[in-house]
């Protein structure tokens, strides 16, 4: 029930070659309005990402490169006092997409559910995941923003999936007595079931429709099948 990868990624990708300069990523990040652009080899498989913050590492270290006596920025400070700044003046040095990008990138497929994108969005610290087809080829890319999309379905959308999907083909229950009214992604089920197992059950499987912000449970039963 959780939506897919697809239903929001973005298709009108723009992405650069390893020989790809710095000043024409820049210019393309800027030209398209993007945080970061895939770069890819001559059959449009995914190498790396380059971000604006690669490119930023030029202006952390700029006194080095450019001796123009310029105190770097406090991130780039607190880095070199952690003993983490060796991967950025390796990237400040970098002329071409290929010195600059992160490698390996992490992907997903048009396949994955939005929630396991925003899962390894979260575990890898990134905004945006290119996606690749079973070849590693690029077909999209999905980003933070894209995945907001799943919890801004029109309630009646939500209500007729529920409806649906759950009460009307999921669950081995009499579900005829159980009303659903959705608001602004919050969901609440009324009415009465025959066992409160089923109850349960319904108000967890409705958690899981993509669009739901919660759900409001004022279903009743009439037997207490449940354990002790």
């Amino acid at each position: 029930m959780h939506m897919k990868v697809q239903d929001v990624m973005t298709t009108d990708v723009a992405s650069v070659h390893a020989g790809t300069p710095f000043r024409d990523i820049a210019e393309v990040l800027i030209a398209r309005a993007v945080g970061a652009v895939p770069v890819v080899d001559g059959d449009g498989r995914v190498l790396g990402v380059v971000s604006e913050a690669d490119l930023l590492h030029k202006e952390e270290f700029r006194e080095q490169y450019y001796r123009e006596g310029y105190r770097p920025p406090l991130r780039a400070r607190l880095r070199a006092r952690l003993g983490q700044e060796g991967a950025a003046r390796s990237k400040a040095a970098g002329e071409t997409a290929a010195d600059l990008m992160t490698s390996p990138a992490v992907t997903v497929t048009a396949g994955t559910t939005t929630v396991a994108a925003a899962r390894l969005m979260d575990e890898h610290g990134v905004k945006r995941l290119p996606v690749v087809d079973a070849e590693g080829r690029l077909r999209g890319i999905v980003s933070r923003h894209d995945l907001l999309k799943t919890f801004v379905r029109a309630d009646g959308d939500i209500e007729r999936e529920v409806r649906v999907e759950i009460l009307g083909r999921s669950l081995w229950a009499d579900t005829s007595r159980v009303g659903v009214h959705v608001h602004q992604g919050v969901v609440t089920l009324t009415g009465r079931m025959d066992r409160h197992s089923a109850a349960r059950i319904a108000v967890r499987m409705t958690r899981r429709v993509s669009g739901v912000v919660d759900v409001v449970d004022e279903l009743r039963w009439e037997e207490d099948d449940s354990p002790a």
